[in-house]
């Protein structure tokens, strides 16, 4: 799963961003490997998946707060499946802290 730095474009669809992935990112757009978009904003995100038989665009847009994101200008940034789901969730994936547990039982 590949996070493409700085913010992207919104109104692209997959023939756009399959583009940037092969000519900005430099990698395959038809891989099978998940690429994500952020927007400028940082409340919607676009991910593009080639399954082998055909392409999918994902989106998802947060209704409070922002999707975290790496600060470089123009690079990719490569991520773990449960970094993803993080990501997806609004969690901060980069570091993700545990919640309380209990210290003894009973």
């Amino acid at each position: 799963m590949w996070l493409a730095t700085g913010h992207t474009d919104m109104r692209k669809g997959f023939a756009s961003l399959s583009l940037q992935v092969q000519e900005v990112l430099r990698r395959d757009p038809l891989s099978g490997h998940l690429f994500c978009f952020r927007g400028r904003r940082g409340d919607l995100l676009k991910v593009i998946w080639h399954d082998g038989q055909g392409a999918c665009l994902f989106t998802k847009k947060l209704e409070r707060g922002r999707f975290i994101w790496p600060s470089l200008a123009d690079g990719v940034v490569s991520i773990s499946q449960a970094q993803m789901s993080y990501l997806l969730s609004g969690i901060d994936w980069r570091n993700p802290q545990d919640t309380w547990r209990p210290t003894s039982v009973g």
